[in-house]
């Protein structure tokens, strides 16, 4: 089975009761298809989530998605967690910053992070919990703990890695 990223966009905000729907509406055609959810990650504005499955490919999740709506994009990706993460600390995760990489990354998420000045990290109060490296190495997603979405960023830009987007998010999960 292969990690594979799923990321989803609306112009009007999610509410809980949407979310309930949408895991609904996808929830037997994931058996069909053999896909397990593995979580989601909705931004606290309610227009974007993020969701990590665990199938065969990247289509088998594409077409068993298909009953919830159209899916922005879709990505194989190699889940690599921090050190020392245990299962409650995901569950506390509530920032997720995607980096988009001209040429494909030469590093592993973990490698990266190691390489880095954290001091800034520590000074924000952020810590990196799980990372998502896509197949292609284009595309990043890190997941933090920290008391607000702009402690990640601040932090990401005085260690010198510039995010494309940072959002704070509320975890849903099986």
């Amino acid at each position: 089975m292969n990690d594979i990223f799923v990321e989803r966009h609306w112009d009007q905000p999610q509410t809980e009761a949407d979310m309930q729907e949408l895991m609904a509406a996808a929830e037997s055609c994931l058996g069909i298809h053999r896909v397990r959810w593995c979580g989601s990650l909705l931004a606290a504005d309610g227009r974007d989530l993020f969701c990590h499955f665990r199938g065969a490919d990247a289509e088998s999740v594409r077409i068993a998605m298909r009953q919830a709506g159209e899916p922005r994009r879709i990505w194989a990706c190699r889940v690599e967690d921090a050190a020392d993460v245990v299962p409650a600390d995901l569950d506390r995760a509530n920032v997720v910053v995607v980096h988009a990489f001209d040429e494909p990354a030469d590093f592993g998420a973990r490698r990266l992070f190691d390489e880095v000045d954290m001091g800034c990290f520590r000074i924000h109060r952020v810590r990196l919990v799980r990372s998502y490296l896509s197949a292609d190495r284009r595309r990043m997603a890190c997941l933090y703990q920290a008391p607000d979405a702009e402690s990640v960023r601040l932090a990401q830009r005085e260690a010198g890695l510039p995010a494309d987007r940072v959002w704070a998010v509320r975890r849903y999960a099986p």
